[in-house]
């Protein structure tokens, strides 16, 4: 078991936590977690605890959005065949199945479109833009994509077709000359929030739109409007909240900060999918053993997507995590192994026989994606630990022209959660090039240093910690050079310490139903807003510790220095410290609290994050 640091956080002011903890009546504790997320007042409080669609920000904000919206109403005033396109991935699928869906309903004279990864690569295509042209396509709107695609964008426009660009990936020094580029993240952007994920961007869009027809906005404070467009407001809200499932998925499956406008929208969002979800995630949630409730629910999802939460649609409610594990692999799977079309046909149907189909598809490329990045994980880890090329290096760059282009990135990301480095896995690509994915600490910027070798590469974009780049193969030891120079300069020579970073310090004493009540309405957790991390000290196990599944530690932990009941404890992967359970030593613990449900009961329990015995 790796050595870890447990960072405790002293980032916020005791003065503050303490006006806070009175204002609201809570523990220390409490009021500690929510100024550490940036919520130091009672106003601020009272919306973090009770999100509303009134909190997120007017679409028209965004720097190009009127633009956008007055293009689209032009092409369906003048029936002009509109494209949506957008990346294989799950945030890329999601953001056209939206967009796609509410487009459908206004004008039927309209396609949509996602690359193929293996021929055509990410990002907007040559070939995507020909059969655009073949098809008679004269507005095209990406999605997920496109804030560098200068001459894909002038390539069409020779064409006749007219772009609109709706990205959130870090733009480059110009941004393309289409129609409306919408990113939060230009430079220029009065947008408010930039966190947005691309079927965020997509849904703006379409609120921007729909607030246009309907003639009331989300931001219209309500008694400043008469009773009818109070009533018109209500009705938008209705109208927005079906499109909010896939928001939150994207939001969960694309790691976008967990706060703010996305908070908001994923809370409504899982709200939707716990009461009324769309025929295609459904049948995806039952390879993840989320069964529905015996109870016959059909009347109460609409009402309950609009705040009454007495009846839920599945025995288990759904959280980020669950989007994360269940939904999000398996949607990802087809855009790597197959064709990402199926995904967004999952997430547009309505016939629940279809669905069932299309999620036994996907399910089954998800099993050969299994296959397949475990295989290639093996190895590359048998290549680092075997060839003397990477004894002492603080980067870690593999190539296999063999491996499957659409699991380089998660082999990427098994790398550096194994070895705590930086890593780039390259395979073949397309017209002569290698592609890669890349991975990173959070102490490392990969998207800046990837522009410091920009002159060694063909294409790259993403964000601090991912990102995605193609190059030349007589480029490639020139840039494993500079890349490690630049990490070595970054993070020093020494090997990175993982750490825990501990958000509070804590008794069993101080979990009490309240604190577990207030606690449980700081989801949906994510970035930014993480499921909390705890210590206590001074804990032994009750004497039954023992391993379950593969190497997975499940104890019962007691405190030897206060009065309390024992916790039922989980500790993945960390079988080894099983030897010092038996032998009685006491030990401090790094967890987060949870919810465990099993066979229709709930306990709370320890899911521990480190062990430290004492010495």
């Amino acid at each position: 078991m790796k050595e870890k640091r447990w960072i405790i956080r002293k980032d916020y002011d005791l003065e503050t936590v303490e006006k806070l903890a009175a204002s609201l009546g809570v523990d220390r504790i409490i009021a500690t977690l929510l100024v550490e997320r940036g919520v130091t007042t009672f106003e601020e409080a009272r919306k973090f605890f009770r999100p509303g669609l009134d909190q997120i920000n007017d679409p028209f904000l965004m720097k190009g959005m009127r633009q956008a919206v007055d293009r689209i109403n032009e092409a369906i005033r003048k029936q002009e065949r509109i494209m949506v396109y957008g990346d294989y991935d799950v945030d890329g699928t999601s953001a056209v199945a939206l967009l796609y869906s509410y487009l459908k309903e206004l004008d039927r004279n309209i396609d949509f479109y996602v690359p193929d990864r293996e021929r055509e690569g990410y990002g907007i295509s040559y070939q995507g833009i020909d059969y655009a042209h073949e098809t008679g396509v004269k507005l095209m709107i990406a999605l997920d994509c496109g804030i560098k695609a200068m001459e894909q964008v002038d390539y069409a426009k020779e064409r006749g077709i007219d772009f609109i660009i709706g990205d959130h990936h870090l733009p480059g020094d110009e941004v393309p000359r289409a129609v409306a580029v919408l990113d939060p993240k230009q430079a220029d952007c009065p947008y408010p929030y930039k966190e947005l994920s691309g079927c965020g961007i997509s849904f703006k869009i379409v609120e921007a739109h729909l607030e246009e027809r309907m003639g009331v906005r989300l931001c219209d404070l309500p008694e400043q409007l008469d009773a009818h467009r109070q009533q018109r407001q209500e009705e938008l809200k209705l109208k927005l909240l079906k499109y909010l499932d896939l928001v939150a998925v994207s939001i969960a499956s694309d790691i976008v900060p967990i706060m703010g406008e996305n908070r908001v929208l994923a809370f409504f969002g899982l709200r939707v999918l716990n009461t009324k979800p769309r025929p295609g995630i459904e049948a995806i949630l039952r390879y993840g053993h989320v069964d529905k409730r015996r109870a016959d629910q059909s009347e109460g999802g609409d009402q309950a997507a609009q705040g009454d939460k007495k009846a839920g649609y599945f025995e288990k409610e759904l959280t980020i995590s669950d989007l994360v594990f269940l939904i999000g692999p398996r949607i990802n799977a087809a855009g790597r192994i197959r064709s990402a079309f199926d995904s967004v046909r999952l997430m547009l149907t309505e016939d629940p026989a279809i669905a069932r189909q299309l999620a036994d598809d996907i399910n089954q490329y998800n099993m050969e994606r299994k296959d397949l990045d475990t295989a290639a994980t093996e190895e590359a880890k048998r290549r680092i630990d075997n060839d003397p090329f990477y004894v002492g290096r603080q980067s870690l760059v593999l190539y296999d022209p063999g491996w499957h282009r659409g699991v380089v990135g998660i082999v990427a990301s098994r790398i550096v959660e194994a070895y705590n480095k930086p890593a780039i896995v390259f395979t073949e690509g397309s017209d002569g090039l290698i592609t890669g994915s890349a991975r990173s600490l959070k102490e490392f910027d990969m998207h800046e240093a990837l522009e410091k070798c920009a002159d060694l590469l063909e294409h790259f974009g993403g964000h601090k910690s991912a990102a995605g780049v193609s190059l030349k193969k007589e480029n490639m030891r020139a840039f494993v050079d500079r890349l490690e120079q630049l990490v070595r300069e970054g993070l020093g020579t020494q090997e990175v310490v993982p750490e825990v970073e501990v958000d509070a310090e804590i008794g069993f004493s101080q979990v009490t139903p309240k604190f577990l009540r207030i606690l449980k309405q700081f989801a949906p957790f994510g970035p930014e807003n993480n499921v909390p991390v705890f210590v206590s000290r001074e804990l032994v196990d009750t004497g039954n510790a023992r391993i379950v599944g593969t190497n997975h530690l499940k104890f019962n932990a007691i405190p030897l220095t206060e009065r309390s009941a024992p916790y039922p404890a989980i500790a993945f992967q960390q079988g080894e410290a099983l030897q010092n359970m038996a032998r009685g030593d006491r030990f401090d613990l790094c967890y987060q609290l949870e919810e465990n449900y099993w066979r229709g009961r709930t306990e709370i329990q320890l899911n521990v994050k480190d062990i430290k015995f004492e010495e």
